[in-house]
């Protein structure tokens, strides 16, 4: 078995535009308190993370309360082609590629219930909202800020759960490929 990381190292991650860096601070250490602590600041939507549908549609579900078997089974990492595989339930798309309202009506029509970028966000800047709207309105989860560089085109176990943060619009994962 073979695991492979395709996460984003949180304090070092691309930042969506506007959104809140992330950042630590020490608020206790060994040498002054016998032991570490660390608080974070961030955007639920910096590095490697998954868009809930209450991120665009204003009665969409939060964390909370997405299925948990979307985030963990067989996925596909292939570049765009407008193909999807036949009952692909999870696709990685890896590369530039920029999805366009066409695509994400593609994307529902084809029954995936997850698709993965490396982008930090699914969409042309000038039609994100409405390939947002068109995936999670039709219950496909998001996960944005993939690492896909090195892995190899073809078929995985993906895992990528997000914290459970209440009816947040986003999550972070750590997102891996099982081999």
């Amino acid at each position: 078995m073979k695991i492979i990381d395709i996460s984003q190292p949180l304090f070092e991650a691309s930042i969506y535009p506007g959104d809140t860096p992330p950042k630590f601070t020490r608020v206790k250490t060994i040498s002054k308190d016998t032991y570490n602590l660390t608080d974070i600041s961030m955007c639920v939507h910096n590095g490697t993370h998954i868009d809930a549908p209450f991120h665009f549609l204003k009665n969409g579900v939060g964390v909370d309360k997405l299925p948990l078997d979307v985030f963990y089974g067989e996925c596909v990492v292939q570049k765009w082609s407008g193909n999807i595989p036949q009952n692909c339930e999870r696709l990685l798309i890896k590369g530039e590629h920029i999805i366009t309202a066409e695509d994400a009506n593609l994307l529902v029509k084809s029954g995936v219930r997850l698709v993965g970028v490396e982008s930090q966000s699914v969409g042309d800047p000038n039609s994100q909202a409405e390939v947002h709207r068109i995936l999670l309105n039709c219950g496909i989860v998001l996960l944005e800020g993939l690492v896909l560089k090195d892995v190899e085109f073809g078929e995985y176990t993906l895992s990528a759960f997000p914290l459970n943060l209440g009816k947040c619009d986003g999550s972070p994962v750590r997102a891996v490929l099982i081999k």
